[in-house]
């Protein structure tokens, strides 16, 4: 007798109207938007990704983007990004869902796919598995992984808008109270770094990282590696504040 397995999703938020780096997502590297970065590291994970971003005008090119790259996508509300992604996995038919977000060109396959096998042996439907609250890894490798289950209930009860725009604060932060956290770490402690794209800073690191290490190619610890051995590339982006409830 055979058991159906659970369709595994990433989901990935994007839109054009960023604050601080408007239209950071397609800023080109040799001739690559960082979008495109992006998802073709997920796509190493060979799991299923959509593009959940907004019904904006400004947010067409998305749209674009993914029907040429063959990627499914789904529109919704700007702020509510919560009902964003709980329509986006819907509608894909995700009982596992990985969140990441746009902001990370170079976010790793292989420390996602580790992380999904872990989750599934654990086989609990209330647990939450991340990376980002007890950080060590440099920002710009975050991905949290839930079921469609606690994203359900999430936004059929959500109601602060802290809950709404960051997705997950609800399900973390146990309101229903029978989340399990599973903290996904590593010894040395890297949550200084910073390889996530929000100013013109960051983008400037990111720039050297893929034109002179070519670390579109390289593992997490490796490119992490590079950082601690370099300490004028961290000070390119080390003021940068991180706004709040990023991951």
């Amino acid at each position: 007798m055979s058991t159906t397995l659970p369709h595994i999703g990433i989901i990935t938020q994007a839109r054009m109207t960023s604050t601080r780096l408007p239209a950071k997502i397609f800023k080109e590297l040799n001739h690559k938007p960082l979008l495109q970065y992006h998802i073709e590291r997920l796509q190493k994970t060979g799991f299923d990704i959509a593009i959940a971003t907004t019904v904006n005008s400004t947010d067409n090119c998305v749209v674009e983007f993914a029907e040429i790259h063959k990627i499914r996508s789904h529109r919704g509300s700007e702020n509510n990004v919560l009902s964003r992604f709980h329509e986006t996995a819907k509608k894909f038919n995700f009982d596992i869902i990985i969140r990441v977000t746009s902001d990370c060109p170079l976010i790793d396959p292989h420390l996602i796919r580790n992380s999904v096998e872990k989750y599934l042996k654990l086989n609990n439907q209330n647990l939450y598995m991340g990376n980002g609250i007890e950080r060590t890894f440099a920002r710009g490798f975050d991905f949290e992984i839930f079921s469609f289950k606690l994203l359900d209930e999430a936004f059929k009860n959500a109601t602060l808008e802290s809950d709404l725009e960051h997705v997950t604060p609800y399900i973390w932060n146990n309101r229903s109270g029978e989340v399990e956290l599973y903290h996904v770490k590593q010894d040395q402690k890297n949550n200084g770094l910073r390889i996530t794209v929000d100013t013109a800073d960051d983008f400037e690191l990111i720039k050297t990282l893929i034109e002179k290490y070519k670390a579109e190619t390289l593992p997490y610890n490796e490119i992490e590696a590079i950082l601690n051995a370099h300490p004028e590339l961290v000070a390119i982006n080390a003021h940068i504040e991180q706004k709040k409830y990023k991951y």
